[in-house]
């Protein structure tokens, strides 16, 4: 059990740090509006209601107002501008001094020598 904790703190985390508690709590608003709209309604009118965007609650206008906080920061981010110093370099290519001649064995190119099998080989049915 203790071990699970940790664990459960470091998800809570990262869905927060996603923006899935918006969701989560978005979800929770539009269950209640379909429960409190369904009470007075028609269960399809409440969908329509609900889902239309038109007759938000006081839950979901809190959502969204929270969501547009959110991303506007008044804080501003650091490093959006890379600097880089220029600095001129030459680069030389050169032969190492010190190297291993590579001789091929002749088996090697005998193989590119044959001619293909006549007639070719069936394709196998699958």
């Amino acid at each position: 059990m203790i071990s699970r904790l940790p664990r459960v703190a470091l998800v809570a985390a990262l869905a927060c740090s996603l923006g899935l508690h918006w969701g989560l709590l978005q979800t929770v608003a539009w269950v209640g509006m379909l429960v409190s709209c369904a009470q007075d309604a028609p269960i399809g009118d409440a969908v329509v209601k609900t889902f239309d965007g038109k007759h938000p609650c006081p839950l979901c206008k809190q959502i969204a107002q929270g969501k547009r906080s959110e991303r506007t920061s008044s804080i501003p981010l650091p490093g959006k501008k890379f600097e880089f110093s220029y600095s001129k370099a030459a680069f030389v290519f050169s032969a190492p001094i010190d190297y291993w001649e590579v001789h091929w064995p002749e088996q090697c190119f005998s193989a590119l020598s044959r001619t293909p099998p006549t007639p070719p080989p069936r394709r196998l049915h699958a």
